[in-house]
């Protein structure tokens, strides 16, 4: 359970702290990785007592949705690089990004 907390710190600090984009969707990686170890340290085996299949299905369902969701934020990373030309968020000192042009201007 330990572990899967500190991961989970240590995904929201990449999810906050950095300003890349793909840094935070590893950060968002890591926190999901964080939660499923604290299910399946919850869900641990007693001896002599069934196990509880529904922590598993939790991390199973999470798999799924974790592996969509960064799907979807490289997709929309990827846009944002195209559409901007930057992999960054900006800033409060950052120049702003040059202005997009339409196809029929080239």
């Amino acid at each position: 359970m330990l572990v899967g907390v500190a991961l989970f710190s240590l995904g929201l600090h990449g999810l906050l702290a950095k300003a890349h984009l793909l840094h935070k969707v590893l950060g968002l990686n890591v926190m999901a990785s964080g939660t499923f170890m604290v299910f399946i340290g919850a869900g641990a085996r007693v001896p002599g007592v069934a196990p509880d299949p529904v922590p598993q299905a939790m991390v199973l369902t999470g798999i799924v949705v974790a592996v969509c969701t960064a799907a979807y934020a490289l997709a929309l990373t990827r846009r944002i690089r195209d559409v901007t030309g930057r992999t960054t968020l900006p800033g409060e000192h950052d120049t702003p990004p040059p202005p997009h042009r339409a196809a029929r201007d080239y």
